[in-house]
């Protein structure tokens, strides 16, 4: 290897890192990734894949209660969460097992072992093997975020990963932060039993989302009985011998206590910029996140960087097309500049999901953007009335004189397959018009975007 210059040289193999490094084989080029860990980074190991999995098997667990509807009797005194625990590592070994075998299909070199810049065309790794490259990537991933207060012990304050590590289910669980990973392991626990609490310091769960679908999703999750906590702040924890006591703070000021066997910290993640070598090269960071140009470029031009280490939305599949990106740069492509914002689909997967892209209503109005909005409840949907699945809407946001698709919000069963016709249209300067016009095949949850496209045209047929 130290004989060997590579075109592209890639720091981490999450879904950015490999997905770039068998792009760059697809055009011709050379390419290696440094790995400390196993491929598939946080995404398929400890994060999108495993979390999936626990809340598959938590919509099993929870048909018990349609089995009951329907006159069986269902004995769940034998139930083990550490199989469930078990199901859930058997996805994401496959998968990482998965992207090790595509890494050697398409002759991508894997080196195990922690990576840092030593020159701009030279990498180490472990202090011992020297790599040499044309360009690089930076695509090390991100970590769970602590707070003050809370630091992580594995035990009774737990980070993500290590919720997802537990084999044995808490009788009362805390959860700090109702965005997307909270409010998934929220569905989940309180999908097995588990009494759960959630606090959020801004005044809605979910506040990157359309206030609309929110409430779909705040009102289903009380009904099944989630302590919803918004507008609050976690002060403090109280350790007990069994569990801890949790300080909180209203916007008001009132305090209260909630006791909990866990706390589950979910309140974001922090970028994977530190010990890599690049204040060095002369590559600063901004707030632990690496600025760059349009096509992932550092402030050194052999450099780039992609997904969490980036202030762009830390999604997997942002990650991966970033990495498309940047290796098509690299190979002399011309590629489309940056991520469109507008056009990065947003996937919350409780029950009931939550879909979305471009923008919401609330920032329609604060932008002052010309908008008229549809709402279709699934109320009106055949396919929805069949599988009980009434609570949702499809929300479309839309120029009333162009038809444009400005955003569009879906929540409700499947909402996050739903979205992405929406997102097809928008993406291929459709509207509306064209999708009212669309046959779509009866009884199908899709009709439903038929329908709301309709709506804006003023000519819904089932409302």
């Amino acid at each position: 290897m130290e004989d060997k210059t590579y075109d592209v040289a890639i720091l981490g193999a999450g879904p950015g890192g490999y997905v770039a490094a068998i792009r760059a084989r697809q055009l011709g080029l050379s390419a290696v990734v440094i790995e400390k860990d196993k491929p598939g980074g946080v995404c398929l190991n400890i994060g999108c894949i495993p979390s999936k999995a626990l809340i598959h098997q938590a919509q099993v667990f929870s048909s018990a209660a349609g089995l009951r509807e329907l006159g069986a009797t269902v004995d769940l005194s034998g139930f083990d969460y550490g199989k469930v625990f078990r199901k859930s590592r058997m996805a994401a070994d496959r998968l990482s097992k998965g992207v090790e075998f595509l890494l050697r299909k398409n002759k991508v070199d894997f080196v195990a072992g922690t990576g840092a810049f030593k020159s701009a065309d030279r990498l180490i790794v472990d202090g011992k093997t020297e790599i040499a490259f044309k360009n690089a990537i930076v695509a090390t991933g991100s970590r769970p975020r602590e707070i003050p207060g809370f630091a992580f012990d594995g035990k009774v304050v737990l980070s993500s990963t290590d919720a997802l590590m537990l084999e044995k289910l808490p009788r009362r669980l805390v959860i700090l932060g109702a965005g997307a990973i909270g409010m998934e392991f929220a569905y989940v626990m309180n999908s097995f039993g588990v009494e759960v609490t959630l606090v959020e310091m801004l005044d809605t769960i979910l506040p990157l989302e359309d206030s609309e679908t929110v409430e779909v999703v705040r009102r289903d999750f009380v009904k099944k009985g989630v302590k919803i906590l918004t507008g609050t702040r976690a002060e403090g924890l109280e350790r007990k011998p069994e569990g801890a006591v949790v300080r909180l703070s209203g916007k008001d000021g009132a305090k209260t206590e909630v006791e909990a066997d866990q706390v589950l910290v979910a309140v974001g993640r922090a970028p994977n910029t530190e010990n890599l070598g690049l204040e060095a090269l002369g590559i600063r960071t901004e707030k632990g996140f690496i600025p760059v140009g349009d096509y992932g470029q550092t402030a050194v031009p052999s450099i780039y960087a992609i997904g969490d280490v980036v202030a762009t939305p830390l999604l997997a599949h942002v990650a991966s097309k970033e990495g498309e990106i940047a290796v098509e740069r690299m190979a002399g492509k011309d590629p489309e500049r940056r991520v469109a914002l507008d056009e990065i689909p947003s996937a919350v997967y409780c029950e009931p999901q939550v879909g979305s892209f471009g923008l919401t209503e609330r920032e329609a109005v604060e932008r002052g953007v010309r908008f008229q909005k549809a709402v279709f409840p699934y109320r009106g949907i055949g396919k929805a009335v069949a599988v009980e699945a009434l609570d949702g809407i499809v929300k479309i946001l839309h120029d009333p004189q162009t038809g444009e698709i400005l955003g569009a919000h879906v929540a409700g069963a499947e909402a996050t397959e739903l979205v992405h016709e929406l997102l097809l249209a928008k993406k291929s300067e459709l509207t509306v018009q064209d999708i009212a016009g669309m046959i779509h095949a009866h009884p199908t949850l899709s009709e439903g975007v038929m329908e709301a496209a309709r709506l804006a045209e003023g000519w819904a047929i089932h409302i």
